[in-house]
């Protein structure tokens, strides 16, 4: 099996040459773990590399800048080492978290909500992609931003009173900050991360009487009328928390009135219109409008105290 071998500068310190000797969940370890931190590096399908150190008291260490790199043998071009993925879930360098959404087709829409859900018709996602496990926070938001628009302050709150043109902004500065492509999700990746392999009404189960409503969600009934700190409720399958309520959460594509019938692949919405969807419903939805499937849509210039986001990360 090859070996990499990868040039490292530490910000704090000298050159590296290092040789992995071992593979651990995808990773290469590239030194054997000393006391309590090790050094992980791993090759994408582009012969790309991804490092990162970790410290056991103090978490991972983005402190290490990446000059050079070769394989031996060499790996042929677009191949992936043997049992090599991308690892569960990441976190950046502000703290945000990141789970791994694998592709797959499922049902998009419903035909018990509103005309603009239907018809019910099959999505193929061919790439997979990491989603935020949860809404972009207000402090997320200021450590790259520098200010706070939202209405109701909290650290942990999600960030609102902001457009999609904000939200594209934020996307696009942290993108540059780290060198790794952040952007809203499509509408498909939205719905398909939120049903997390379900075809019910919400992704807990259909629950006709709301009775497990509030162990998911921050609605119109338990809201006290703001929002809350991110992931008190509990999460979906996929480990992905509020994708039901406290804030509506911008996505990329145009907003339709209808689905076509048609089966779709990677679907990306109109190519123009007038507004762009948000999903999820918000702290002040009744729950119908919190279903995994119902739509709603936004001037991309409007702000509001129930308009926030939540971000996809590039798979390498």
């Amino acid at each position: 099996e090859p070996r990499l071998v990868v040039y490292l500068e530490s910000i704090a310190g000298p050159f590296l040459n290092v040789k992995p000797y071992l593979e651990l969940d995808g990773y290469f370890q590239l030194n054997p773990r000393r006391y309590d931190w090790a050094l992980y590096a791993g090759i994408t399908a582009d012969l790309g590399i991804v490092v990162r150190g970790w410290d056991d008291d103090w978490g991972e260490l983005p402190s290490w800048n990446l000059l050079d790199y070769k394989t031996d043998p060499p790996l042929a071009s677009g191949k992936y080492p043997p049992g090599w993925q991308s690892p569960e879930e990441v976190v950046n360098s502000i703290g945000m978290k990141f789970r791994r959404i694998q592709p797959g087709s499922f049902m998009m829409g419903s035909e018990k909500g509103w005309d603009d859900e239907t018809p019910v018709h099959k999505v193929t996602l061919t790439r997979g992609f990491y989603m935020g496990v949860y809404e972009v926070t207000q402090e997320e938001w200021e450590k790259v931003m520098g200010s706070n628009p939202s209405e109701f302050k909290g650290p942990k709150n999600p960030v609102e009173t902001v457009s999609w043109h904000d939200a594209q902004e934020f996307a696009r500065r942290l993108s540059q900050k780290e060198n790794v492509t952040y952007r809203l999700p499509t509408e498909a990746e939205w719905e398909y991360a939120c049903r997390a392999g379900t075809t019910t009404e919400f992704y807990w189960g259909d629950d006709p009487d709301c009775r497990e409503m509030g162990d998911y969600a921050w609605y119109y009934y338990n809201s006290g009328e703001t929002t809350h700190p991110v992931g008190q409720k509990k999460p979906n399958a996929r480990g992905l928390y509020d994708m039901s309520g406290n804030v509506w959460e911008w996505c990329q594509d145009w907003y339709a009135d209808k689905y076509s019938s048609a089966s779709q692949t990677d679907p990306t919405g109109p190519a123009g219109g007038s507004g762009r969807v948000d999903r999820g419903g918000g702290w002040r939805s009744y729950a119908f409008g919190c279903r995994s499937a119902w739509r709603g849509w936004n001037s991309p210039s409007d702000r509001g105290d129930g308009l926030g986001f939540r971000l996809v990360r590039a798979i390498p």
